[in-house]
């Protein structure tokens, strides 16, 4: 039996209350990490008894801020193609995806372990696309044939961090297309950057 035509609204509606919620929260917190829960509610624009509603806790907020970090980030992965686009092309655009989205939620991402159950499942789903992006760069000679894939991974997701936590000087605020071909240019070149030679 289907719910009644007047319950589907309800349910839009909830969904967009919790986006509220966690887009809120992340821009809050990152700007004061010792924001209260009744701050969130007044920037999201619902009251405190409807975060408090939805969220066990502060502590249950960022994790449920993180989870959701992780499941885009994961969309955005799977957008950029890794099986099936040429692999300069989807490491790109993954890259660059990724980036935009850790610089949205770095509060939350940067306070739930890795180990946290849900958030474990995504990231070990979203390593793993990177890692078929990766053999397949290594199979048409992107990367060297005697690459480590699982050191390459290591370096490139370093390079992400740093691109989003460092103080990367003029281009801090570049676009993420920017941010990735370097990103990129780094992990297939080093710091020397591409050969000019002929």
């Amino acid at each position: 039996m289907h719910p009644p035509p007047a319950a589907r609204p309800l349910r839009a509606d909830a969904e967009r209350t919790v986006r509220a919620i966690l887009d809120a929260a992340e821009r809050v917190l990152g700007q004061n990490p010792n924001a209260t829960l009744e701050q969130i509610a007044e920037a999201a624009g619902v009251a405190r008894t409807t975060v408090h509603r939805r969220f066990a806790s502060r502590e249950d907020l960022i994790r449920v801020m993180a989870i959701e970090a992780w499941r885009r980030m994961d969309a955005a992965v799977d957008a950029a193609r890794p099986h099936t686009a040429p692999p300069l092309v989807a490491l790109h655009q993954a890259t660059a995806n990724v980036i935009a989205i850790k610089h949205g939620a770095a509060y939350a991402l940067d306070r739930v372990g890795p180990a946290e159950g849900e958030v474990a499942e995504i990231r070990a789903a979203v390593f793993g696309k990177c890692d078929a992006a990766f053999r397949r760069a290594r199979a048409e000679g992107v990367l060297p044939a005697e690459a480590n894939l699982e050191w390459v991974r290591r370096v490139y997701l370093a390079l992400i961090t740093e691109t989003v936590h460092g103080d990367t000087g003029p281009e801090t605020s570049a676009d993420p297309d920017t941010l990735a071909r370097r990103v990129i240019d780094t992990l297939l070149h080093g710091v020397a950057g591409p050969s000019r030679e002929h």
